[in-house]
């Protein structure tokens, strides 16, 4: 009696055991989802970043392309001056 008593009792702790162990495996699953959504979240935002990044050199270089046609400019109306008061 005394052995089917502590037979009924082992099998209550490893139904038990068992079911923690599935629900320690869903968890790990949804823990694994979480961690691959949050790596494709940063994946599209290091994405936009680049993109960003991108239009913001090409609006810098287009800038100093400006800048340095305005300081060609600049120096041509030095020689133009220069020209004219010679040519006086």
């Amino acid at each position: 009696t005394k052995l089917k008593q502590e037979n009924a009792l082992l099998q209550v702790q490893l139904k038990n055991c068992k079911m923690e162990n599935e629900a320690l495996r869903s968890g790990q699953s949804a823990s694994l989802a979480v961690v691959k959504q949050n790596a494709d979240t940063a994946l599209q935002n290091l994405l936009t970043v680049i993109t960003n990044s991108q239009s913001s050199i090409k609006q810098l270089v287009s800038g100093a392309e400006s800048l340095q046609l305005v300081a060609d400019l600049l120096k041509s109306i030095d020689r133009i001056s220069e020209v004219s008061e010679d040519g006086q």
